[in-house]
């Protein structure tokens, strides 16, 4: 198993429907360490880190958002895995 690293760019109306919460629920059950945070440009930010497999389908899921939510632009880049101990809302 080999752990990947991604760091997410979020846009739309993700701000004030719950994307952090839902974001680290999903995170959490897919066994992904990493955080989640608001950006003051109204963008959300999300480092992922864990098995590739599930790493992709948090992105996937970042693409989606909460159901509140409308996703209109998802940036994914990667980074060196930094060995992130848990997944947290900063």
């Amino acid at each position: 198993m080999s752990t990947i690293r991604r760091h997410i760019v979020v846009r739309g109306r993700v701000l004030g429907v719950g994307f952090r919460w839902s974001c680290k629920d999903q995170a959490d059950m897919l066994g992904i360490a990493g955080w989640v945070r608001n950006q003051p440009d109204g963008t959300v930010e999300v480092v992922a880190e864990g098995e590739d497999r599930c790493v992709n389908q948090l992105v996937g899921w970042c693409r989606q958002g909460p159901r509140h939510a409308l996703v209109t632009d998802v940036e994914v880049s990667t980074e060196q895995p930094l060995g992130e101990p848990e997944f947290n809302i900063s």
